[in-house]
């Protein structure tokens, strides 16, 4: 048989034209949707953009910029003052932005004379808590600030006295608290001033409240290391310190 071109070639012709009419008809139709596939993956890579940067500018925002490590002078001053009190403090803070956590270790030891006695107390203590700076965006990183903290200390005590007896006479009394535990919290605030370089100084006004003690003996705790007098539920402190600022980066 043989093959007949011109029978076969009209037929193809509108199959040809069908088809492409139909491709022509579709073309709109897929341009659209890549247009938007398109729209939507812009969108979605500069979201993802913003967002990581936002989220590196905040990392980078809350990133320490330097360790500021201090002592309390009217503590040195106050061992050397005669006023029967033996004691330091050190100090140190890190900032995350416009917040401080600070933290303080002290020595605290005390004797006082008694009219018919002495007594005595000897402990350690820490406070630990956070500072809001409001002069967060200052270049030379002086502050005005107000926090919270909470202390507590480990200490003893030892009381000795003399009491008179009308059938023996003068009898000596020891009473000790051992291994004691105190614990307070406080409402601070105050300042700190660069005066050149690294070197700073500062004041801190403490609010203490709610003292608590647990252990002891037959003594009635009569001072708290870091705290004071443990009969007074609330007690002013202050503190005059000097620091030197350790820079992470600027």
């Amino acid at each position: 048989m043989l093959f007949n071109i011109n029978v076969i070639w009209p037929l193809w012709r509108r199959i040809f034209r069908k088809q492409n009419s139909l491709t022509q008809a579709c073309l709109p139709v897929s341009h659209r949707t890549l247009k938007f596939i398109f729209n939507i993956f812009f969108v979605f890579a500069c979201s993802a953009a913003c967002v990581a940067q936002s989220a590196d500018t905040l990392r980078h925002k809350y990133l320490p910029t330097g360790l500021r490590i201090g002592t309390d002078v009217l503590s040195i001053v106050r061992s050397y003052a005669g006023e029967k009190f033996d004691g330091w403090e050190v100090n140190a803070d890190v900032d995350f932005y416009k917040y401080y956590l600070a933290v303080d270790y002290g020595s605290w030891s005390r004797h006082l004379t008694l009219p018919t006695g002495n007594y005595e107390n000897d402990g350690t203590y820490f406070r630990v808590g956070a500072d809001v700076n409001f002069l967060a965006k200052d270049p030379d990183r002086n502050m005005v600030f107000l926090g919270l903290r909470y202390g507590q200390s480990s200490f003893s005590e030892h009381l000795n006295y003399e009491s008179t007896d009308v059938n023996y006479g003068i009898l000596q009394h020891e009473l000790v608290n051992s291994n004691m535990t105190g614990r307070w919290g406080e409402v601070t605030t105050g300042l700190r001033v660069n005066l050149w370089k690294g070197l700073g100084m500062g004041y801190t006004v403490r609010l203490k409240f709610m003292p608590r003690t647990q252990g002891g003996g037959e003594l009635v705790p009569y001072e708290i290391p870091g705290y004071g007098l443990a009969a007074n539920k609330i007690y002013w402190g202050f503190n005059y310190q000097i620091f030197w600022r350790i820079p992470f980066r600027k």
